[in-house]
């Protein structure tokens, strides 16, 4: 019986288009003898392999190691169909059905070249020698060229190139890594670069990108078009260029990241640990934020911080830029401060014609701009900007609701699309005060809803009713529900980590609107993905001027100095400014905030690292570089903990710590000592409210969790108690990660099945 032939279709779901899936089923059902075929389609692949059922039980037990790596199987249903007696193993065409099925494909986020691929890179007798578009099935653009589903070639901006007789060869060969590579190229068939100059095409090719890294090396700012949109390069160590590239970028303090030739020439520049190490080379690629050497790069690279982001080319353009020009270059957002990133040829001619000398640019379709992706190496590894490498992986939740769409907050704004147990979080956005930016915001909507096949039934947005994407949501014609911002931040936590356990959460960061109606940020909440309560938060600190106060961070100073009982003087500006800002805190115009931001900011001003700040967390930044190897000392500081009534929340009072960092700045102590005496008091005061809660399990979130410094000593005190911590790992603490919190929390009290 063993012998009889059966067939049976296989369902597979989760990232398994655009990762040389189908081939590698191909390979293994050849191998065991297996015909029938394999195909992509809007939920994933779907198999049918006939044969002897002895070896189609050996296909589904050996089909998880025969993936390919950059595949994640999340499913594999099977049922049994009546056999075709077929005579071999194909891969066949997707189906073009408009109907709608139980959710979308996974698409696959781009990949970095591959080693297979780098080697053709190098090798002159290849045929794509310094080809800057060579791909495998291994490696390449996916989601920034990627239209809709299934995952094949017409489906992308590659469907303009008709492949040449050999790139046909190879992607109909099984034999072959480029079998079914749906981004195939080669210099014969597939997209061209030019050097354009005032409008002028003055390269083409190789020459072109001879002369665009030779631009780089004279000190030139060069516009190159990158896998997911535009980014600007100027040589990383030429103080001169890198300090032009501010003034036309108008980016006056906010760090660049650097691009190196190699993980070598980065650890010239970087202290670079095992992780750190693993992660540049990854098929992600990322931006990662490390502590920096001094000496080699440009002064203004960096100002102020002691932590510098570096990477690794993540096309084969930028390699080769990094090999004929610089082995450090800056490369940075192709846009003016506050706008998207340039997607189009066009686009970038009109917006960036007063920052770059030369455009290096090519005639392949960025269909789903993608900024880089950015992580922190702290106790583990922190996403600080979830984008390009990352995007469109989907975070599996424990439980399946009818589509939501969340749609963030106001300021590093991701939006989500939760359906069918996974929520897909889009790259990240911008913040919406600029209107390209929410142009791109509906861009990304109706991306996500593409890919995902789903239409929202539900739209999840934040409490407050200024913000742009609040506005937005408010708009449209279906449900809607209305989340508080903190919640949120802890429902994103519990969510990437799959929890729907009742937590004590940690929300630090700069503002957002409390249940009460005023603003909160620095909060302790006992919350679920169904609802929250507040147990506590920091002593508010009043902001005079409203955003002012955020961009002038010596106003809070002086709140804070004024309400510790304090003189105002050590904050270095002038006695009428004091006097101003005085004067309003005794009137309604002063408004209360418990962010743990501002207070970062006030002590900041104070401590002389930050009296206004051109971008957000600045100030936060810098004092935590200007704290950087001093000790953990808390032992000067005090702290109360004040319970206005039973049941109330409890307020953490900085006061008494405001006072004594006062006075040892007035006896001649070191800033930096007294930079991280605040971490430290900060982190005591944390624990000091976690111990009143009663908490087993504590989620850190918010961006003031971006910080390695107080990430690593809250964690530290609470892990010593015995006490659980959660942390960020898929999305940011910071406002990125609101969006899955969002949609979390609708999906949840809106469930149709219980949860695993």
């Amino acid at each position: 019986m063993e012998s009889q032939v059966v067939r049976r279709g296989v369902r597979v779901r989760g990232v398994v288009q655009g990762v040389g899936f189908r081939p590698a089923m191909f390979r293994l059902a050849r191998s065991l003898g297996l015909v029938g075929f394999v195909r992509n389609d809007r939920e994933g692949v779907w198999l049918e392999i006939e044969g002897a059922s002895i070896n189609l039980d050996r296909f589904l037990v050996e089909l998880p190691d025969a993936a390919p790596a950059a595949a994640r199987i999340d499913r594999v249903e099977t049922i049994d169909v009546a056999p075709r007696l077929e005579s071999e193993f194909s891969i066949a065409k997707s189906p073009t059905s408009s109907v709608r099925d139980r959710g979308a494909a996974a698409i696959p986020a781009d990949l970095a070249p591959c080693a297979d691929c780098l080697r053709e890179l190098a090798d002159p007798a290849d045929r794509r020698y310094r080809y800057p578009f060579n791909n495998c099935t291994a490696c390449g653009p996916r989601f920034t060229i990627v239209q809709s589903v299934p995952y094949d070639r017409p489906q992308t901006t590659m469907a303009t190139f008709v492949m040449c007789a050999a790139c046909r060869r190879e992607y109909d060969d099984p034999t072959d890594r480029r079998f079914h590579a749906e981004p195939i190229a080669c210099p014969v068939c597939g997209p061209r670069v030019q050097l354009v100059e005032s409008g002028v095409v003055i390269g083409e090719g190789n020459i072109a990108m001879l002369a665009a890294a030779t631009a780089i090396a004279a000190g030139a700012i060069i516009a190159i078009k990158g896998a997911g949109g535009f980014v600007l390069a100027a040589s990383a160590t030429d103080e001169a260029a890198v300090a032009k590239l501010r003034v036309r970028k108008h980016r006056p303090h906010k760090p660049f990241a650097v691009m190196g030739r190699s993980l070598e020439a980065l650890e010239q520049i970087a202290v670079l640990d095992d992780e750190a190490r693993a992660l540049l080379a990854s098929p992600t690629r990322p931006i990662v934020l490390v502590p920096a050497r001094p000496g080699l790069l440009a002064a203004s690279v960096h100002p102020g911080l002691t932590d510098v982001g570096v990477y690794l080319p993540p096309t084969p353009l930028q390699r080769l830029l990094l090999s004929d020009g610089p082995t450090l270059q800056v490369m940075t957002s192709g846009n003016l401060s506050e706008e998207p990133i340039a997607r189009t040829n066009e686009e970038a001619f009109a917006k960036l014609g007063d920052i770059a000398d030369v455009f290096l640019v090519h005639d392949r379709e960025v269909h789903n701009r993608c900024d880089d992706s950015v992580v922190r190496r702290a106790r583990s590894t922190i996403p600080i900007r979830r984008a390009r490498g990352i995007v469109p992986a989907a975070i599996e939740l424990p439980f399946v609701a009818p589509p939501v769409l969340a749609v963030g907050a106001q300021e590093r704004v991701a939006v989500c699309l939760l359906h069918d147990g996974r929520a897909m979080v889009s790259q990240h956005l911008g913040d919406l005060d600029h209107p390209d930016t929410e142009a791109f915001f509906r861009e990304a909507i109706a991306n996500l809803v593409r890919l995902a096949d789903a239409e929202p039934v539900v739209i999840a947005h934040d409490l407050h009713p200024d913000y742009r994407a609040t506005r937005w949501a408010l708009a449209q014609q279906i449900r809607r529900v209305a989340v508080q911002h903190h919640h949120a931040h802890v429902a994103a936590c519990l969510a990437e980590h799959g929890r729907v356990d009742r937590v004590v959460g940690v929300a630090f960061d700069g503002t957002g609107l409390g249940d009460d109606g005023s603003l909160w940020g620095g909060e302790i909440l006992e919350a679920d993905l169904d609802s929250a309560r507040r147990l506590g938060h920091l002593r508010a600190i009043k902001l005079v001027g409203g955003e002012a106060a955020i961009r002038q961070p010596w106003r809070l100073a002086i709140a804070a100095l004024v309400d510790a009982g304090e003189t105002a003087d050590v904050v270095g500006v002038r006695a009428a400014a004091i006097d101003r800002v005085r004067s309003v805190l005794a009137t309604p115009l002063a408004v209360p905030a418990t962010g743990a931001g501002r207070w970062f900011d006030a002590v900041a001003a104070m401590l002389g690292c930050a009296h206004e700040i051109s971008y957000d967390g600045q100030a936060a930044a810098q004092l935590e570089a200007l704290a950087d190897g001093a000790p953990d000392d808390v032992a000067p500081f005090e702290l109360d903990v004040v319970t206005a009534q039973t049941g109330a929340p409890f307020e953490l009072d900085l006061r008494p710590a405001i006072r004594e960092l006062v006075h040892a700045l007035r006896r001649g102590h070191a800033r930096e000592l007294l930079a991280a005496r605040f971490h430290a008091t900060l982190a005591a005061a944390i624990e000091r409210g976690i111990a009143i809660a009663g908490a087993r399990t504590v989620a850190l979130t918010g961006g003031c969790f971006q910080n390695r410094r107080l990430l690593r000593l809250v964690s530290h005190r609470l892990e010593t108690s015995g006490i659980e911590v959660l942390v960020h790992r898929r999305v940011p603490p910071n406002d990125g990660g609101i969006a899955l919190g969002q949609a979390a929390i609708a999906a949840f009290r809106n469930r149709s099945t219980p949860c695993a």
